[in-house]
């Protein structure tokens, strides 16, 4: 299994920064749209939808929201806000989920309410990195940075949890998951953010700017956190290890973009609305 993941990894982390950094955005965004789209597949297994019919449907209503996204990129900017709240309003439902599990299983066994909750979770994270990717001469940069941020705060708190864990975050949910881990994680990812900020250029005299590209970094990595337990819940109540098999030794797509899915929407919402990130239709 190590072996597999540590090849697995060798041959997609390349491709992925390769990505990020050297695609044009409609490239980007279309890469990225095969990653969803999959990703859609496997979320249905993981909502237990058995009918082939009714897999292939809920892709392609996920296939057309996303191409309906782009065509709306030509647009004004005002329709991202209300994708992005959406995505956050969603999120703020799934901590209340998570917080109460297993209680209240009518919640997460509605299927409707779970194909909702799929097309929120897969549509503005890729929105939202898409946006960012295009948004300025730096979007790849912050992109990547991102993804950065969010491996830093899950590697502390792998080795933070194992050194210092004794408190569960959510037993229910991710029995290994620590609170001394998260805090060793979040740790790793202030002190980073310091580094982040002087190199997107936000240092002034008063270093206010930098505290809130700090606090940015520290609140999408809880959001990112939140990800990873939401897709444990979904398929802890399923039944299943991993979301799926595409990818040997690390699970399906959405098993490594499941931390992505949440913090994508938080970090651009707060770039734009606290350190002026511009959006302009593309």
């Amino acid at each position: 299994m190590l072996k597999q993941r540590v090849i697995t990894a060798a041959i997609l982390v390349p491709i992925v920064v390769s990505s990020i950094l050297y695609l044009p955005y409609p490239y980007f965004a279309l890469l990225l749209a095969l990653f969803v789209v999959q990703g859609s597949w496997e979320w249905t297994n993981m909502v237990q939808i058995r009918f082939v019919l009714g897999r292939i449907s809920f892709v392609m209503l996920v296939a057309a929201l996303l191409y309906g996204a782009w065509l709306s990129f030509s647009a004004s900017s005002a329709w991202l806000l209300y994708v992005l709240i959406a995505a956050v309003l969603w999120w703020l439902f799934a901590l209340f989920l998570v917080i109460l599990y297993p209680k209240y299983t009518v919640l997460r066994s509605n299927k409707v309410m779970q194909l909702f909750a799929g097309a929120l979770i897969l549509v503005p994270s890729w929105v939202a990195l898409v946006r960012l990717h295009a948004s300025d001469e730096q979007g790849p940069l912050y992109v990547l940075f991102l993804l950065i941020i969010i491996w830093v705060a899950d590697s502390g708190a792998y080795f933070g949890g194992r050194k210092w864990g004794k408190n569960k975050l959510a037993p229910n949910v991710s029995p290994k998951k620590t609170w001394e881990g998260v805090a060793t994680g979040l740790v790793c990812v202030a002190l980073l953010s310091v580094l982040g900020a002087l190199m997107f250029g936000y240092q002034d005299q008063a270093g206010s700017r930098v505290v809130v590209f700090v606090a940015i970094c520290i609140i999408t990595v809880l959001f990112s956190v939140l990800g990873d337990l939401t897709e444990s819940m979904f398929k802890r109540q399923a039944g299943l290890k991993d979301s799926g098999a595409l990818l040997p030794g690390h699970g399906g797509v959405l098993d490594r973009i499941d931390s992505v899915t949440a913090a994508a929407p938080v970090f651009l919402i707060c770039l734009w609305l606290f350190l002026g990130v511009e959006l302009v239709a593309l």
